[in-house]
């Protein structure tokens, strides 16, 4: 047994041989020997497969040599992903509706915790039913505020995209909504579906699926745009788009102080296309809240093949991601493409769609804090030309770890517990403190699989006050635990809060 092991580790050591052999060459090719150096040292080992791999592409015999070991080694690189079906972890569409949303005086809605609905929600006293598609558009259409359009249990089926036609208020929104989840199936077939025009508008508890036969023709569930601010999307199954919530600008309007939380936004298959694809993606728009979302299973299989989970860039300022759980690939962690879990900055703006058109920065004063990143294939947590960003208290399973980059400045790292590396490139500003690189299988009972039972829980580090709850809404202590979790009872873990 023990010459067999030797045998199999003498194989491995020489296709990775051969793999930097085939690197050298593809670079020296490009002449360009000193970015090759530069590379090995900085880069991780997946992208510099993955660069080998493309570099590959056009020389036959090569790639018919070569790409199969190429393939080995990403396979034992990265972590095999058996997850089947994604365990909510209290996030994501909740089973009842939830409280009536409210709002700070400024307009912008407050993120709540998921408890049950004991009143029905202001603003719905003026109720309009529908139970048909025309009805709703037309509905839709002619809303004024404080409405409540209440769709009756059914499904329905769009080819064309259904528009507002009016402004709620803070005090009277309209509300388009199911009276419990799971009663309302909403089939788009068609570019994008809901295009919110308008400000104080709410949907929740639906089911809306994109059934485009070819996925570059089911761009968005809901594109939001312009003076669409304070806009609320919560508690709905959202699945099969390339980027379901799409929020941007038009002319000088800005979609500001938006709200997604409870939504569980996913994909059953890859997206065979060369659009941008993004399960959220947010462009230049001020103090949007992403929180306790599920976002899974956003595979790209054209184009570039570079996806992200969530972004917010543009030059926009404000935003909190917080409290989400991201699983890249529930499934087959090696397939072709790159999987970035959360990101300020994305893969940059062109200056046009730039807030104040010049794009000095993707984003700032973001916060991206307490949330489950696992099974990316890149890196959990990406800041690309983003300034005054917190990454914090976030927990990072199976993934190349935090990725800051392209001038970045004034980037606090804080109390993170992850796998991988933290990463601070292209003369980036980065002050890091009390972060955990781990092996997570030391740590937790299987958090491959989302069971975060402790094992050996890290020392407890001061609290920062900016973030005084955790991954399930529980008070920090002053003294807590790196990651997302606060303590050792572990509210994921049987008799815990959730």
């Amino acid at each position: 047994m023990s010459q067999f092991v030797s045998w199999f580790k003498a194989i491995g050591l020489i296709l990775a041989g051969i793999t930097l052999v085939v690197l050298a060459c593809l670079v020296v090719w490009s002449a360009d020997v000193a970015r090759l150096r530069q590379a090995v040292g900085t880069h991780t080992t997946g992208e510099l497969i993955r660069h080998a791999q493309r570099r590959l592409q056009g020389h036959t015999r090569l790639e018919a040599a070569l790409a199969r070991p190429l393939r080995w080694m990403q396979t034992q690189v990265e972590r095999p992903v058996a997850l089947g079906k994604v365990p909510s972890l209290g996030k994501g569409l909740q089973e009842w509706a939830l409280p009536p949303v409210q709002y700070l005086p400024n307009g912008q809605p407050i993120a709540q915790l998921a408890t049950r609905a004991a009143t029905p929600p202001a603003g719905r006293l003026a109720v309009v039913s529908v139970r048909s598609a025309d009805e709703l558009v037309r509905a839709i259409q002619a809303a004024k505020a404080g409405q409540s359009i209440q769709i009756a249990p059914g499904h329905y089926v769009f080819n064309r995209r259904v528009a507002t036609g009016a402004a709620g208020t803070k005090a009277q929104p309209i509300t388009v909504w199911a009276t419990a989840p799971g009663q309302v199936t909403i089939e788009l077939d068609t570019v994008e579906g809901f295009y919110v025009a308008h400000p104080f508008w709410v949907f929740e508890n639906l089911h809306i699926r994109g059934i485009c036969k070819q996925h570059s023709n089911c761009e968005h569930a809901f594109h939001i745009v312009g003076a669409a601010s304070s806009t609320v999307v919560r508690n709905n199954l959202i699945e099969d788009f390339n980027a379901h919530i799409k929020v941007n600008g038009i002319g000088d309007a800005w979609p500001d102080d938006g709200l997604l939380q409870f939504n569980t936004l996913s994909n059953r298959t890859r997206r065979e296309t060369s659009a941008p694809v993004a399960p959220v993606d947010i462009v230049a728009a001020n103090r949007w809240q992403v929180t306790d979302n599920i976002i899974s299973n956003f595979v790209k299989a054209q184009g570039n093949q570079v996806s992200f989970g969530l972004f917010m860039k543009g030059g926009g300022s404000g935003g909190r991601i917080e409290r989400n759980l991201v699983v890249c690939t529930p499934n087959n962690m090696s397939q072709p493409g790159v999987r970035v879990g959360l990101s300020f900055g994305g893969g940059k703006t062109d200056k046009p769609f730039c807030r104040n058109q010049r794009c000095d920065f993707e984003h700032m004063v973001g916060m991206a804090v307490n949330n489950i990143v696992i099974h990316c294939n890149d890196f959990g947590i990406d800041v690309n030309q983003a300034s005054t960003v917190l990454v914090a208290h976030n927990t990072l399973v199976n993934t190349a770890g935090i990725d800051v980059r392209s001038n970045s400045t004034a980037v606090r790292v804080y109390a993170n517990l992850l796998e991988g590396r933290v990463r601070a490139r292209d003369r980036s500003d980065m002050q890091l403190d009390m972060n955990e690189i781990v092996s997570m299988a030391a740590v937790f009972a299987g958090a491959d699989v989302l069971q975060f039972e402790w094992l050996a829980p890290p020392a407890n580090i001061p609290s920062l006050p900016l973030v005084h709850k955790d991954f399930c809404g529980l008070a920090r202590a002053d003294g807590t635990l790196p990651g997302a979790l606060a303590d050792q009872a572990g509210c994921l873990q049987p008799g815990g809060a959730l």
